[in-house]
């Protein structure tokens, strides 16, 4: 069985002409689907902004292995008047002077290095983070795409059966009025064809609603939309090895583990301040006219500067206890995450095997109301069976139609739930016809850059 390809009888021919459409040569197909969300969906790409700004850390962390370069200069005028043991001075100056200085850092206790690696680390999560995201959005395309061959497929076994009970109406009209059957059966079937009309109005609104849907998050209107089918081959073999491949590579439990990586890293920082510092300046200046008697004056200078912090009022002790308790705190969420993934896998899992089952039960159930409504027919001819017998076996049948494409929905999206929660819902496992993604593009074109206000695109 692949999705909703498989099905049976009268509700073959509605699923599959509701679906399809006139052309399924040129039918969407739920690959395209999934690609158009893929490359256009905005919190999709909002995420993905989200990333390369976060990329901008690591430059900023290493900006603290390059030297500080300064330049600086002044100019004005000046008037000196002054006695200086009895001889007087006076007169104008236009003192000026331009001058340089370059600092460079040499040791901060290792805090320039376990910042890179805390930004590095702050990377990685946001990139699980985006995958996580791109997940989402696959995931939700997936279900809007079957949604809306759900809902179509309702609202034409809704219309059928309004057809159906119209003729019915009509066919009992008429043995009334030739004395076969009393006022109460023409009553029955024009109550019995007023709620299928009723339930035919709400599948088309049902179906309006989730067509302003699809296009939100696949950002194209349903047209000739192709019967999905379940993603099994790509899923683990059993719920013990989805187990397993969820605690690796679900994104939410990779990006709580870079969180643990981060937290580890800011507690290095914050010990950091304890160790002393060293620095070297170097100057170099030309100054003219600084006073009466100096015309021209060049300064230079290299200096070597050690630091040993203390005490600082205990605000870096504190910073450190605060550091520990954050990096405590996110592993008792990685644990969490963990245990979320598991139930998330075991719970998909089952609704994956039940929609197995759910399918068959449907299949089975359409093919005996369809048997009962042709032997109920045929028992009211020969007197055996009253109206309303008709009308309810013609209800049994719509129900099983409608139960069978909602078994075939839920079928095909449990099967994407699971690979969602394994962590594999990705455009590489699908094999779908779009070029992927990929951050590190924008990390290695930032990650070296000293200078530049573009970003790399042009901005």
């Amino acid at each position: 069985m692949r999705g909703v390809k498989v099905v049976t009888g009268a509700a073959a021919a509605v699923l599959l002409l509701a679906c399809m459409g006139p052309a399924p040569a040129l039918a969407d197909t739920i690959e395209a689907a999934l690609v158009r969300a893929y490359q256009t969906n905005p919190q999709l790409n909002a995420q993905r902004a989200f990333v390369r700004s976060t990329d901008e850390n690591v430059p900023q962390a290493l900006s603290g292995y390059r030297p500080r370069v300064s330049i600086t200069a002044s100019g004005g005028y000046q008037y000196t008047d002054a006695t200086t043991s009895g001889q007087a001075a006076h007169g104008t100056q236009i003192p000026r002077a331009v001058g340089a200085t370059i600092s460079q850092t040499l040791f901060n206790g290792f805090q320039t290095g376990n910042r890179t690696r805390a930004a590095e680390s702050q990377v990685s999560g946001s990139r699980e983070a985006l995958r996580n995201i791109e997940q989402t959005v696959l995931f939700s395309a997936a279900s809007i795409y079957m949604d809306y061959l759900r809902d179509a497929a309702i609202v034409e076994v809704q219309r059928s059966n309004t057809r159906v009970l119209e003729q019915t109406l009509k066919q009992t009209r008429d043995r009334f009025n030739v004395g076969e059957v009393t006022r109460t059966d023409v009553a029955q079937s024009e109550a019995q064809l007023a709620a299928g009309r009723t339930q035919q109005l709400t599948a088309e609104s049902n179906l309006n609603t989730t067509r302003s849907n699809f296009r939100r998050i696949i950002g194209s209107e349903p047209s000739n939309l192709a019967p999905g089918s379940p993603v099994d081959r790509f899923l683990p073999a059993n719920l013990n090895a989805a187990i397993e491949l969820a605690l690796t590579q679900n994104p939410n439990v990779t990006a709580a583990m870079f969180g643990v990586d981060v937290n580890f890293l800011n507690v290095k920082i914050a010990e950091g301040a304890l160790f002393p510092s060293v620095t070297l300046q170097a100057t170099a200046q030309q100054a003219y006219e600084q006073s009466l008697i100096i015309q021209r004056q060049f300064q230079a200078s290299a200096i070597a500067q050690i630091s040993v912090p203390v005490y600082q009022g205990g605000a870096e002790y504190s910073l450190i206890r605060q550091s520990k308790e954050s990096l405590a705190q996110q592993r008792l969420v990685l644990e969490q995450t963990r245990d979320q993934a598991r139930a998330n896998v075991v719970t998909a899992w089952g609704q994956l095997v039940a929609g197995k089952a759910q399918v068959s039960s449907a299949q089975a159930q359409v093919t005996a109301s369809e048997i009962a409504l042709n032997g109920v027919r045929e028992e009211a001819k020969a007197g055996q069976r009253t109206t309303l017998d008709v009308l309810n076996a013609q209800q049994a049948l719509v129900n099983a139609r409608n139960a069978l494409v909602v078994a075939q929905h839920d079928r095909v999206v449990a099967s994407y739930s699971v690979l969602q929660s394994v962590g594999r819902l990705s455009t590489q496992v699908l094999n779908l016809p779009t070029s992927t993604y990929d951050p590190s593009v924008h990390y290695q074109q930032v990650r070296d850059s000293w200078a530049g206000v573009r970003t790399p695109d042009g901005r």
